[in-house]
């Protein structure tokens, strides 16, 4: 089989428009959300996102660090590393507008700016479709921060899971900028589950997957986290989260490690696809 090619200037371009669409523009199941919460600071929300819109201004001040999961299928080249070519696309796009750069190079001693907000976080997966797609989130540090990993016994059940998600966000859930959206990783092993889970943040309010009873476990979790009412921006009026995603692995016969992952109520994320452009000439 022939290779196919990706034209690195197409995925820097693309990418970084959709960068700065996400950090300006509030999706639009979230805005509708957010229009029919009445609580406090209710018309101070609405007028940051339009404001934000309008202006071409970042929705937080904390535009975060961006984090790449990159479904590849066999044969496909790219003309850079991908590496290279997602941290370009950051670049490009945290440099042309007023966003923060939030990445230091050494994460325990001097701590330095990189002055670029990268380099990135990049996962990359291999798949027997014909596109390439790449999908992203621009994660704020609060909401990174209450990031956790459950190593349950391999006997628990559903109930046990949702008690243990219910707990979490009930201690810190206020701190994440609610209401969230929670990603939850199963199975696996500790490693895996913490990817899957923030890779499920990455899929929109109606983006379907084929699994009945995780959409079951999915609707009861949602149900109970709501029940906390947490509120928007932690104040009590409103919903705690906005969804609940689960994804999951096979795993170890003696391991059931489950990962939870929260992103704010701006769910600043984003999917571009790419048709790679078949090299006759190889």
């Amino acid at each position: 089989m022939k290779p196919s090619l990706v034209s690195h200037e197409e995925v820097v371009e693309r990418i970084s428009r959709k960068l700065i669409e996400a950090n300006n523009t509030l999706r639009q199941e979230i805005l509708q959300q957010l229009l029919s919460y009445d609580g406090p600071f209710s018309d101070v929300l609405r007028r940051n996102a339009e404001v934000a819109k309008s202006k071409d201004l970042p929705l937080c001040q904390d535009t975060g660090f961006v984090e790449f999961f990159i479904f590849t299928p066999p044969n496909v080249v790219f003309e850079k590393p991908i590496q290279e070519i997602c941290d370009e696309a950051v670049f490009k796009a945290y440099s042309s507008k007023p966003y923060r750069f939030s990445i230091v190079s050494d994460p325990l001693y001097q701590r330095r700016n990189t002055q670029t907000n990268t380099p990135s976080i990049c996962h990359v997966f291999h798949w027997n479709r014909e596109k390439v797609q790449i999908r992203f989130l621009i994660k704020g540090g609060g909401s990174e921060n209450l990031t956790t990993l459950f190593m349950l016994s391999p006997t628990s059940g559903e109930e046990e899971l949702i008690d243990k998600l219910v707990a979490h966000v009930y201690m810190h859930g206020s701190k994440g900028c609610p209401p969230l959206r929670i990603g939850v990783g199963i199975g696996g092993s500790a490693d895996k589950a913490l990817l899957l889970s923030k890779l499920a943040l990455t899929y929109a309010f109606d983006e379907e997957i084929p699994y009945p009873r995780y959409v079951e476990l999915e609707e009861k979790a949602l149900k109970k986290l709501n029940e906390l009412r947490i509120g928007f921006q932690g104040l009590g009026i409103g919903p705690t989260a906005f969804s609940v995603r689960i994804l999951h692995f096979p795993v170890h016969i003696a391991n059931l490690p489950v990962a939870v992952s929260f992103d704010c109520y701006l769910s600043r994320m984003g999917v571009v696809e790419f048709e790679p452009v078949r090299i006759e000439s190889w």
